[in-house]
């Protein structure tokens, strides 16, 4: 695996933002961006959890995407996948999951989970001279 990408429910820009405010008074919400983000600002725990990674995660709007990851989540957002050292981009955690996962700890058990269920795993650290 070489990085996991978080696709929220929302486009980037202020246009994207301010569609996605809109929706989120009228009940609309994403699980990830909800994870991610508290009302203000981008969480701390969040920010710590990605600098622990060996890997990059990468969390992007849905006008974001590279083609591979487009291809592997159009319509599936929000949701979490692995790309691999092959370029495979494997789905690891759907809506309903990030729902169920609710926090960052929750995420972090749920990525977990789903990478050993999909035969992946983090890389080996390297050592350094």
């Amino acid at each position: 695996m070489v990085r996991l990408v978080g696709v929220y429910d929302a486009d980037g820009g202020l246009r994207g933002e301010l569609a996605y405010l809109a929706g989120k008074v009228q009940g609309r919400h994403c699980s990830l961006c909800d994870i991610t983000h508290s009302p203000v600002r981008r969480r701390r725990e969040w920010d710590a959890y990605v600098a622990s990674l060996p890997v990059v995660f990468e969390a992007l709007h849905r006008n974001e995407r590279d083609e591979a990851v487009a291809a592997a989540t159009a319509g599936c957002e929000p949701c979490v996948v692995a790309q691999t050292d092959d370029d495979r981009v494997v789905m690891l955690l759907d809506a309903t999951a990030l729902e169920n996962a609710r926090t960052v700890a929750g995420l972090a058990d749920a990525i977990t989970t789903a990478l050993s269920r999909e035969g992946l795993a983090w890389p080996a650290p390297t050592v350094r001279s």
